[in-house]
């Protein structure tokens, strides 16, 4: 079986240090793997596995002298916007994390499990996009319930985890919760977030738009219908809350017709990549801090609406680290090369 040359660009970051400890663990058919990041960490090493790995410059000719067939951008989308373009020349697949190319008629955007079809469209421009770590995890969850009961709106609440910011946004939760416990909260410093996010909801995520809602929630209005290839409609609110991992969602379903909790819950326990965690009188249900590191999706409080039959109400959690952003991607790449391997 052929193997890959695999890129990973942004390797010092969050969700490129994910990309390292998946690849680590899965079954994937590496020739061998290239850590990449800006001058300012190159020749610094990473440890892979029993190796270490130094890092290479990311430039315009590195993809083409390494040889690389697979490439999967997490640092940035002006760092995608640059050098995406020049891996693809290359003759590599990008796998883009960035919100770069998410909304280009031409570029596939793909949730693995939703829409594995779309991969075969990534030779238009050699990039497949990954969606937005919110909405990968919420379209694990419609898919199997849309094929079952016809959806046709989606309410979301998120409660996104600080780390949806990168390290700088996660050390700076730490760093004002010190500051708390040492009576001095009031001198400490928020860059990455509007407002103090230690013991604080804030309910804002990215910029705000004309209509009045955010970048964030516009993400998951506008990637939900192009993954799922039907006009939903979707209205979110985004919230960041002081966790450091997983990205929480309560979710308020609208279908066609009548559709009862028992069977829904019973179509999720059979969905890839989703566990069923539902079983409120044990006070077991999905929580951020019982799916750190975990690549699946954890769905619970499934119950049907209390005036309404054709609606359902919904809380999913997944590590958006993993699930939604590095896990997702390693299986884009997974499916890409099933799909070449079939082709040829």
């Amino acid at each position: 079986m052929k193997k890959y040359n695999v890129a990973v660009v942004g390797v010092t970051g969050a969700v490129g240090e994910e990309i390292l400890r998946i690849f680590e663990k899965i079954d994937f058919p590496l020739n061998k793997l290239v850590p990449m990041a800006s001058s300012r960490s190159a020749g610094n090493k990473v440890k892979f596995g029993n190796d270490e790995l130094t890092i290479k410059e990311l430039t315009e000719t590195v993809f083409e002298e390494e040889g690389i067939d697979i490439a999967l951008f997490s640092a940035g989308g002006s760092v995608s916007a640059k050098f995406a373009p020049y891996a693809a020349t290359a003759g590599a697949v990008v796998i883009d994390n960035t919100s770069h190319f998410r909304m280009d008629d031409d570029v596939p955007l793909v949730v693995p499990e939703v829409n594995p079809q779309d991969i075969a469209k990534w030779r238009n421009r050699g990039i497949i996009a990954n969606p937005n770590c919110s909405t990968i995890q919420m379209v694990q969850t419609l898919k199997p319930l849309d094929d079952a009961f016809d959806l046709l709106r989606v309410d979301v609440s998120t409660y996104q985890a600080t780390s949806g910011g990168g390290k700088t946004a996660m050390e700076e939760l730490i760093q004002q919760l010190q500051d708390f416990f040492a009576f001095k909260l009031d001198e400490s410093e928020h860059k990455k977030f509007p407002h103090q996010i230690a013991l604080n909801v804030i309910p804002q995520i990215d910029v705000f738009m004309e209509n009045g809602y955010t970048k964030e929630e516009m993400k998951m209005v506008n990637e939900t219908s192009k993954i799922m290839h039907k006009n939903i409609e979707v209205s979110a609110t985004c919230v960041r809350v002081p966790t450091l991992r997983g990205h929480a969602e309560a979710l308020t379903l609208t279908f066609d017709s009548a559709v009862d909790a028992n069977e829904a819950r019973s179509i999720l326990s059979k969905a890839p990549n989703i566990i069923v965690v539902d079983n409120p009188a044990q006070s077991e249900y999905p929580m951020p801090a019982a799916c750190v590191d975990l690549d699946e999706t954890f769905v619970g409080r499934i119950r049907n609406d209390t005036y309404r039959e054709e609606i359902l109400h919904i809380f999913i959690v997944a590590d958006n680290l993993r699930v939604g952003a590095a896990t997702n991607a390693v299986r884009i790449a997974q499916k890409w090369v099933e799909m070449e391997v079939e082709s040829h």
